[in-house]
């Protein structure tokens, strides 16, 4: 299963990268770098990454097929998967909810919170450090240094 999944994650990334290089360009008529920069750069390294993976899981296949132990699908650490995979299609669900009403900002402090202190449980202070700065500095990267707007918000609770 997790070989089909990376399959298709493949073809997505390599379908994303292909119209990253051919509808969006790389430079501007005025030199600056152009819109197609940053989906060039995140297409390939999803490319890059997911093909890592895949090597990774067919190597692990491999391995399992010449005798290690392989547990069935019906066991606890499967079941425990699919919860995983439920609360990260929720998690994302409630950010798309979430971003139009709060603007891209305050959207991805509450999901990265939330997410925090799912996955990083009992380690308050950092998952508060790290929701907060992460946004922060790609508000500023995007917002002013790129001059790229974030999201905006339907109501704003923070003025810039």
């Amino acid at each position: 299963m997790r070989i089909a999944f990376l399959l298709t994650v493949l073809g997505g990334a390599i379908f994303y990268t292909y119209i990253a290089f051919t509808d969006l360009g790389f430079m501007t008529r005025t030199g600056r770098l152009g819109p197609g920069f940053f989906p060039r750069v995140v297409g390939l390294g999803i490319v890059v990454f997911t093909l890592w993976a895949l090597f990774d899981a067919l190597r692990d296949a491999r391995l399992s097929a010449q005798g290690a132990a392989v547990t069935g699908p019906g066991d606890a650490h499967s079941t425990g998967r699919w919860r995983d995979a439920a609360t990260l299609m929720g998690l994302a669900v409630g950010y798309g909810i979430l971003l139009p009403i709060f603007g891209g900002f305050v959207a991805t402090v509450i999901y990265m919170l939330i997410a925090l202190s799912i996955i990083n449980s009992g380690k308050h202070l950092l998952n508060v450090i790290l929701a907060i700065v992460i946004p922060a500095g790609v508000y500023l990267l995007f917002d002013r240094i790129l001059n790229a707007s974030m999201p905006p918000a339907m109501f704003d609770i923070i003025p810039f």
